[in-house]
């Protein structure tokens, strides 16, 4: 993943560059060109030159831009900026303006979003959230201050994010202070529409993914346009198919779905999304079986071509963007390295006048090994950078080698299990060579299998008896039978690998953690309800019913089973990739949350208290209900009252549910209704962005990050799949399409560097 650099530009591969830094740092220095034989160092101080070739490492590691100031006092505060501890305090922060949502009028605490049941929600007390968001600001004015120094002033005058990122904060101190001034009594709160940017503007690819949707747009609005077109054909020619006639009995489809332009219009775009068939023919249909025609032409063309059509050119004009923006990424790791190169040469050569007589860049290897050790990477790359760098014999590398050094940062991480324990008895021998076949694992996915079978088996029997009628007798004594034999299979797996080696594989950690749950939990029943026999069926004690502690040790039993997945080579695969997809493509879900929320509070604005439920509804017997008519398949009849936009948290549920597309219009027709035509705009912004733009977009890039797991691991094994950690990134995933930047690229970068003066 990559880290957030100062600055987003991406050197001369991306037109927006803003990588240059102001001029005249309080320590400059002059190096050598590649082809020059002497180093000219200006205030040669050594350490502060292996502080920067530590500095510029890391910048190549996490893909971050190298030109900042580079003084040792700089260097120091850039350090700390990139720690874990103030980039996690900043994540925290951001984390905490965004949930003050939830807390904020109107408030989401309350146990339903049904108005019919609602009671009234706890309210705040004025200066609560406000004193929390003020010191969340004054953190974001202290990152701003941190970011505009490490830049310099002309380079703040360039970067537009960290423009808009003062005025972002300006604007909402100045929205708290209204809203103080005004006792909390304020509606209207425009810095909730400012928060999505902070968590925007603290991460690298998410601005490059916001910069590639916006480039992608325009090719986008082509088949926008033409699907727009499809749809106004269509309506045309369906209010001319289905005019009012002077039979009412025929005009079933006019008067549902093609009364007007409007409704007609909304009616074939929800089509479109197939939430409304066959519904949507179905009166027509019922008298000239020849109307389905104009159905099946206008969803086969719209749903099956147009759209799936719009899902490449999304994932397509997406990706080359995409490409673009990695590719700038490499051009940054590799100027990192080249640069710490060129210092650490600069350094050596000052203290080897042997160098001087040859025309090579070489550094020291001692001088890179102190480097390295004080670097923050990840041990595992660390160790084999050293382990090759010790391999060097003649004290020097030059710099086709020392770039070779950190490919190993693009290599996957083979994990080597310890070593088992050696026993001197045959039988403990023999016990570790049979647990530590292959086929133990078999029998024992086998075993959970038939016990996952057995409840399911007991559930289906039990299913219309009520707990009182239920006799957990048979159910607990086979629980019994099978969580013995899973804490067997354990201790003989511990006997066999041993502690450190039984731990070294994630499923037996996850298999042995589920197996102490559900001994503790048997344990706990014994002690509570004593050993069962037939019809047993005691009262409840303690915190828990027996009921529901053997519900939760049947739920533990369960997922246990997927136990199975690293032991099935293309269902690990799957797992691996959504685990990558969490770890490593948050960018996306994190655009996806930023749009979330500005809809959320842009439905919260327009329609909150848009829809109430009919007057003394909570208190109305059934009877009374009934007596309520309602039209067939409205938001009444399906009783969707829970869905609105009252508070920040029904707002998010419904904002899903029109995503998900399936009765969307429900909502759609509901808010039209009591609202305006207009807030149709809304709800098909949503949809165009949510389910259109940002889901295809996602799925796309599932596929591609399963598409280059499965190219890598299609000649591994099970067991080389699980001992393979896949460090996936969106760089890796598009690794083999990256041109590598030659050696003049290079080297023209870093004469441009203000502070590192080549001659």
């Amino acid at each position: 993943m990559e880290s957030e650099p100062l600055l987003t530009g991406s050197m001369n591969y991306d037109p927006d560059n803003n990588d240059h830094l102001e001029k005249g740092s309080p320590k400059t220095r002059r190096l050598s060109s590649v082809a020059a034989d002497y180093c000219c160092v200006e205030g040669g101080d050594e350490d502060l030159y292996l502080q920067q070739a530590v500095v510029f490492i890391e910048d190549a590691i996490q893909y971050r831009s190298i030109n900042h100031r580079v003084d040792a006092n700089s260097l120091r505060l850039y350090r700390w900026y990139y720690s874990r501890i103030w980039q996690l305090g900043l994540g925290l922060t951001i984390a905490v303006v965004l949930m003050l949502a939830f807390i904020e009028r109107p408030s989401s605490f309350s146990y339903t979003s049904d108005p019919r049941f609602r009671p009234p929600p706890w309210e705040p007390p004025c200066g609560l959230t406000e004193g929390i968001e003020i010191v969340c600001l004054v953190i974001f004015a202290i990152d701003f201050a941190t970011k505009s120094y490490l830049i310099g002033w002309e380079e703040f005058r360039k970067c537009k994010w960290l423009i808009v990122y003062i005025l972002a904060v300006s604007a909402s101190v100045i929205d708290w202070a209204l809203t103080l001034s005004m006792y909390c009594d304020q509606n209207l709160r425009v810095r909730r529409l400012i928060r999505p940017f902070f968590l925007l503007q603290n991460s690298s690819l998410m601005k490059k993914t916001l910069k590639c949707i916006k480039r992608t747009l325009p090719e986008i609005a082509s088949v926008i346009l033409l699907l727009a077109l499809h749809l106004c054909l269509f309506t045309m020619i369906g209010m001319l198919l289905f005019a009012k006639g002077e039979n009412p009995k025929q005009n079933g489809e006019w008067e549902a779905y093609f009364r007007d332009l409007p409704t007609s219009f909304s009616s074939l775009l929800v089509l479109l999304t197939t939430a409304n068939n066959p519904d949507v023919m179905i009166p027509a249909y019922s008298l000239n079986r020849g109307y389905s025609i104009f159905f099946i032409l206008f969803s086969g063309f719209g749903t099956y071509f147009l759209m799936n059509l719009l899902t490449a050119i999304v994932y397509n004009q997406f990706r080359g963007y995409l490409l673009m923006s990695v590719q700038a990424s490499i051009l940054r790791r590799r100027l990192g390295v080249r640069a710490a190169f060129e210092v650490m040469s600069c350094q050596g050569w000052g203290q080897d006048a042997t160098h001087s007589e040859e025309n090579v860049e070489r550094v020291r290897v001692d001088a890179s090994l102190q480097v390295m050790a004080r670097v923050q990477m990840k041990s595992y790359y660390r160790q084999a950078i050293i382990k090759r760098v010790q391999q060097l014999s003649d004290g020097f590398i030059q710099w086709e080698a020392f770039r070779r050094l950190f490919d190993e940062l693009d290599k996957d991480r083979i994990k080597e299990h310890p070593p088992k324990p050696e026993y001197n008895s045959s039988l403990l021998q023999g016990l570790q060579l049979l647990f530590c076949h292959y086929y133990v694992t078999v029998v024992g996915n086998a075993v959970a299998l038939a016990n996952v079978m057995c409840i399911c088996t007991i559930l289906v029997l039990d299913s219309e008896k009520s707990i009182a009628e239920r006799d957990d007798y048979y159910m607990e004594v086979i629980n019994c039978f099978f969580i013995l034999y899973y804490l067997m299979e354990m201790s003989l797996k511990i006997l066999a690998f041993g502690w450190r080696g039984y731990l070294s594989y994630r499923n037996n950690i996850f298999d042995g953690l589920l197996t102490v749950c559900l001994l503790v939990l048997q344990i706990t029943i014994f002690a509570t309800y004593r050993l069962p026999f037939p019809k047993w069926n005691p009262a409840s004690r303690g915190l828990m019913s027996l009921w529901e502690m053997v519900r939760l040790v049947n739920m533990l039993i369960v997922v246990r089973f997927l136990r199975i997945i690293p032991d099935i080579k293309l269902m690990a695969l799957i797992a691996s990739t959504l685990v990558d997809l969490v770890k490593n493509l948050r960018a996306f879900a994190g655009i996806l949350v930023v749009v979330f929320y500005v809809f959320a509070v842009l439905g919260i604005w327009l329609f909150q208290g848009a829809i109430t439920a009919p007057g003394q509804m909570s208190v109305m017997s059934n009877s009374s209900m009934k007596n309520i008519t309602v039209e067939c398949g409205s938001y009444e009849q399906l009783g969707y009252w829970p869905n609105n936009f009252d508070d920040f948290a029904s707002s998010l549920v419904l904002l899903y549910n029109v995503m998900v597309v399936n009765n969307w219009q429900v909502f759609m027709d509901a808010y039209t209704r009591y609202t305006t035509q207009w807030s149709k705009v809304y709800f098909v912004s949503w949809w165009l962005t949510s389910s259109v733009m940002w889901v295809n977009l996602f799925v796309a890039l599932i596929l591609e990050n399963f598409i280059y797991k499965w190219d890598r691991s299609v000649m591994c094994s099970v067991a080389d799949v699980e001992r393979t950690g896949y460090e996936t990134t969106v760089q890796l995933m598009f690794r083999e399409q990256i041109q590598e930047p030659t050696e003049e690229e290079l080297v023209t970068q870093l004469h441009q560097h203000p502070h590192l003066h080549l001659s």
